[in-house]
């Protein structure tokens, strides 16, 4: 988690009373880190706003679409770092998201009259189908990147602990989440199994996987030799050295294992969602059916999972060559002309 998130141990404070109320609500319907992000979201916002909730007009949010995108409002840092531009359109989307969740609330509870946040853009079909409007952020679908077994063997290489090679397996294995990983309970791995439960997967959701034999010999090494045998917590990710010694490690240290393995290895891209990602991918190249993909990522929706298809070179060159063959069939068949061209 960035470092410019609220650094709070309860209950999520931005000093605001509507705002505040907002997040006590959202304390009870979401999950820690996704409030803190919300938390993080509202307070860009009325930042660069500069007004109180209730006075926050349709106008305002348009011009914080634009001051975001291009980078040129003041009031935080709205630039990405080492860019010239705005933050991205996921980026805007989510800050969007938060504050028409917090305008959403308000209503309902009859703090203001209705929120100031556009469903969409009107287009000429208004008239026709008024609920179709242009979005107010198009947000591209991009493929995400996925590291070569070269890499993954260069990273693994540059891990100093069976703790951190526990963790990479985790998650280039098995392809769970950072936050799954460090999540992980010692009542949730199954040996024998060899699978492990997710207790609290994105959404809330439980799943109950299998993993690589690999994550449990490097489990077992960690727990035999590194692990401290006095921690207080049932996580199994803890930190090793230092006076948090035996405590949960965190989202932060997390970060910083793979921020050092990465330089050593010499990769310019090595990120715990790149991870999860070159798993999931290496699965539907071999063949694993995509309902059983979602399910080993936790997808709610299989729409989430058919990116992979597209990752996985090999199936979609095989599909085409398999199509193209039949066509060419064809169009040979009824053109025999077409042959003897030059």
């Amino acid at each position: 988690m960035s470092g410019s998130y609220p650094r709070v141990t309860r209950t999520v404070r931005l000093g605001v009373r509507l705002l505040d109320d907002y997040l006590e609500f959202a304390a009870g319907r979401a999950r820690p880190n996704t409030v803190l992000a919300i938390a993080y979201d509202l307070g860009v916002f009325f930042r660069v706003v500069g007004k109180a909730p209730s006075e926050v007009s349709s106008a305002d949010v348009l011009a914080f679409i634009t001051a975001q995108r291009s980078g040129t409002a003041g009031g935080g840092r709205l630039r990405a770092a080492g860019t010239a531009a705005g933050v991205s359109a996921r980026t805007v989307a989510r800050r969007l998201s938060s504050v028409s969740g917090l305008y959403g609330f308000l209503v309902v509870r009859g703090d203001v009259a209705a929120s100031p946040v556009p469903r969409g853009l009107p287009t000429r079909r208004e008239r026709t189908r008024p609920r179709q409007g242009v979005p107010l952020v198009r947000t591209p679908r991009t493929l995400p990147q996925v590291l070569e077994p070269a890499q993954v063997d260069a990273l693994t290489a540059a891990l100093r602990t069976h703790r951190d090679q526990t963790m990479v397996a985790a998650m280039v294995l098995g392809g769970l989440r950072r936050c799954e990983v460090l999540g992980l309970r010692l009542c949730d791995v199954r040996a024998a199994e060899r699978r492990v439960f997710i207790a609290e997967g994105k959404g809330g959701r439980q799943r109950l996987i299998p993993v690589s034999g690999r994550f449990f010999t490097e489990l077992a090494a960690y727990l035999d030799a590194e692990r401290p045998a006095g921690a207080g917590t049932d996580r199994v990710f803890v930190v090793l050295k230092g006076p948090r010694r035996g405590q949960p490690l965190s989202a932060e240290g997390l970060d910083e294992v793979m921020d050092g393995a990465r330089r050593r290895a010499g990769l310019a891209h090595a990120t715990c969602h790149q991870l999860r990602h070159t798993c999931l991918t290496r699965l539907r190249q071999a063949g694993m059916a995509l309902e059983a993909v979602q399910a080993q990522a936790g997808h709610a929706s299989i729409e989430s999972t058919r990116i992979y298809l597209h990752l996985a070179d090999d199936w979609l060159a095989s599909q085409y060559r398999k199509a193209a063959e039949v066509i060419d069939a064809q169009v040979f068949a009824d053109h025999p002309a077409a042959r003897s061209a030059p």
